[in-house]
C-alpha cells in the first residue's frame, strides 16, 4: 500500500494557465490545457485515512511533477488534443435511464448514427444493465443484443466501444469492430477477461467498482476513496502490464457511484486530478446518475441533465479526457464553451 500521495490543485485554465507556466509558476496537468499551481501533500495514518497538506511546487519532488506532467499517449485512434465524448447506447430493457428506449438493434443502431452526428467521438454499446441491484443476464443475450449494433456501427467507420464485463462478449465485440473494451469490473469480473482483453489489441477503459451490481451499494466503505483507488489501479496497472498490456492503452474511470456513498462520490469528483499521475488518460462517467437527484430535488434520470453536465464540466476543468454521457448535443456545446474560453 502506497503510504505517500499527491494531488494537483490551484487548477488554472486559458490565458491564466499560459502566463502562469511561462512564468514558472505553474506546470501543465497530463500535458493538456489544465495547468496546476500547488499540490496538496497526502500521508495516510494508521487508519489507512490520508492527512492533506497543501505544498508549492518548488517543495514537490521532480519525479512526481514529471508524471503528473506527462501527456497520455495516442488512445484508441485519438491524440487527445482535445477532449472527447463517448455516447452512451444502451441496447437493453432494464438500464436505469433509457432502458427500453433503444432495446431493438435497428433503434440502437440508430441512435448510435444520431449521437455520431452529434458530436459524439466514441459510441459505447452496453447490452447488459450494471445498476445498482441489476441482475445479469446471460453471454448468449449480450452477445444478440450487442454484436449486430456493434457490427453496423464499425462498418460505418464510428469509433465503438463495448460496455461489458464478460470476456466472450469482449471477444466477439472486437471481431465485429470494436475498438475498445470498456469494463466495470476492471477485468477481474470474468476470469478470461485479462487475456482476451490484451490479445484483442482493443484499448481499455478500466472502470473501479467495489463489489457487485447487486451488492455495490448495500454499504460501501473505504479508508480514503481517493487513495484506496489510486492503490488499486496501480495494481490493475501493473498486472496488466505483466501481461503485455502497455498503460497506452488503457483510460482510468473512477466509477462514480459504482460502490460508492454521496460522500465517496464527491471527495472523488473533487480530487480527480490525483489520477492523472498514472499517465493514462483518465474517462468520466456522471451523466445522469442518482447522485445527482439526491443531491438535488430527486430528479427522475431524464431530468437531470443539467447536473450531469455541471459535474462533465467540473472534470474536464480538471484534465479528464473522456466523458461518458447520455445527452451528447448539450454535452457538445458545453465543450465548445470550454474550448472557447481556454483560447481567451
Amino acid at each position: 500500500m502506497t503510504s505517500t500521495f499527491f494531488i494537483p490543485t490551484a487548477l488554472l485554465q486559458g490565458s491564466a494557465a499560459t502566463r502562469a507556466i511561462a512564468a514558472g509558476t505553474a506546470r501543465r496537468l497530463a500535458g493538456g490545457p489544465v495547468a496546476f499551481g500547488a499540490m496538496e501533500r497526502v500521508d495516510r495514518d494508521a487508519t489507512g485515512a490520508g492527512q492533506r497538506r497543501p505544498i508549492a511546487l518548488s517543495d514537490v519532488p521532480s519525479a512526481e511533477l514529471a508524471r503528473f506532467s506527462q501527456a497520455p499517449a495516442k488512445w484508441a485512434g485519438f491524440d487527445l488534443t482535445r477532449d472527447l465524448i463517448m455516447g452512451i447506447v444502451n441496447v437493453t430493457p432494464d438500464s436505469f435511464s433509457d432502458g427500453g428506449d433503444y432495446a431493438e438493434a435497428g433503434a440502437a443502431i440508430e441512435r448510435g448514427i444520431a449521437l455520431a452526428e452529434a458530436g459524439a467521438d466514441i459510441l459505447d454499446i452496453g447490452g447488459e444493465s450494471t445498476r445498482p441491484g441489476s441482475a445479469p443476464v446471460s453471454v448468449e443475450e449480450e452477445i444478440r443484443r450487442v454484436v449486430p449494433v456493434i457490427r453496423a456501427l464499425a462498418e460505418k467507420g464510428l469509433c465503438v466501444s463495448v460496455d461489458t464485463r464478460h470476456a466472450e462478449v469482449m471477444a466477439a465485440a472486437v471481431e465485429s469492430g470494436a475498438r475498445i473494451i470498456n469494463d466495470v469490473t476492471a477485468l477481474t469480473g470474468d476470469p478470461d477477461s485479462e487475456r482476451v482483453a490484451a490479445q484483442s489489441g482493443a484499448d481499455i477503459v478500466l472502470m473501479h467498482m467495489l463489489g457487485e451490481p447487486q451488492t455495490m451499494q448495500a454499504d460501501p466503505h473505504y479508508a480514503d476513496v481517493t487513495l484506496d483507488l489510486i492503490d488499486y489501479f496501480a495494481a490493475r496497472l501493473a498486472r496488466l502490464e505483466l501481461l503485455g498490456v502497455p498503460r497506452a492503452r488503457v483510460s482510468l474511470d473512477p466509477g462514480i457511484g459504482f460502490g460508492k456513498k454521496d460522500p465517496h462520490n464527491l471527495r472523488l469528483l473533487n480530487e480527480l486530478a490525483a489520477f492523472h499521475g498514472f499517465g493514462c488518460s483518465l474517462t468520466l462517467g456522471v451523466s445522469r446518475k442518482s447522485f445527482i437527484g439526491r443531491l438535488s430535488k430527486g430528479e427522475a434520470p431524464k431530468e437531470r441533465m443539467a447536473g450531469s453536465i455541471t459535474v462533465a464540466a467540473l472534470g474536464l476543468a480538471q484534465g479528464v479526457q473522456i466523458v461518458r454521457v447520455h445527452d451528447v448535443p448539450e454535452t457538445f456545446q458545453m465543450r465548445a464553451m470550454i474550448e472557447a474560453l481556454r483560447r481567451g
